[in-house]
């Protein structure tokens, strides 16, 4: 017997609930008396109502993108106060006037954004906080992306990011990751955050981590960057052996901010 719509969305509501990733094909096999057109149908009513995002081949569950284990930002602002601000003295020498700017959500970006000369740059960023401090200047173009705020990271991510990223070019990325291994990379805790990361170093033509010594060798669940998609590592002290050769072999300039 056909299920009424309430009823096939209140199973549809469950499943997105249990797992991150709920493909049409899944959904077919669970109603096949439904149509594939009505089903997506299904999958866009959930997305206006902010429990999955519509991708190709399905939906992802807001329950786990939104997830994240990372300490929250008011945390990690006390941590480290002096290596991140060494950190962001030493990546402002690497801006050039008239650039292309993306500054990524994070303490030790909100520190480089307080920092940064009072100078023309076309920056993009999403952090909200980061943006209210380069609005204070009068030089630079300011672009905040939309999307959904992430209260752990203040920070923006989500569909409407990606599209608007999408159609930014960037010159300079300086990204902020949660952990860095050999075995792992750039890490991040929060999926969508690093879908939008994963973005960003793709398009950048150079793109520059801000990394204090407490992250290093410290892997989070979702790898945004290999060491051979970054240009150059800006850190307070030397790295540990291990990350140093796999940054030299890679072609990374590496900057220790003492």
């Amino acid at each position: 017997m056909k299920l009424m719509t309430s009823s096939r969305r209140a199973i549809i509501k469950e499943l997105l609930m249990e797992k991150p990733f709920l493909s049409l094909r899944e959904l077919e096999e669970s109603f096949p008396d439904v149509s594939s057109m009505t089903l997506r149908r299904d999958i866009e009513y959930f997305e206006k109502k902010g429990d999955a995002i519509k991708v190709r081949g399905g939906a992802r569950s807001m329950k786990f993108i939104a997830a994240s284990v990372e300490d929250s930002f008011h945390h990690r602002m006390n941590e480290n106060p002096t290596a991140k601000e060494r950190i962001a003295a030493k990546a402002v020498g690497l801006i050039e006037p008239g650039r292309s700017v993306f500054i990524d959500s994070g303490t030790t970006a909100s520190k480089l954004a307080d920092m940064m000369p009072d100078e023309r740059h076309a920056i993009t960023t999403t952090g909200p906080n980061i943006a209210l401090e380069l609005i204070k200047k009068t030089q630079p173009i300011v672009n905040l992306v939309g999307g959904m705020v992430n209260r752990d990271n203040v920070s923006i991510s989500g569909n409407q990011a990606l599209k608007f990223l999408e159609d930014i070019n960037i010159d300079l990325a300086f990204i902020v990751p949660s952990g860095v291994s050999v075995k792992d990379g750039f890490t991040c805790g929060n999926y969508s955050e690093c879908e939008l990361k994963r973005l960003v170093v793709g398009k950048a033509r150079r793109v520059i981590v801000l990394i204090d010594h407490s992250k290093m060798n410290r892997c989070l669940p979702y790898t945004f960057a290999e060491f051979d998609r970054v240009q150059v590592i800006v850190t307070d002290e030397y790295l540990p052996e291990d990350i140093s050769a796999k940054a030299i072999a890679s072609g990374v300039d590496v900057i220790v901010a003492r």
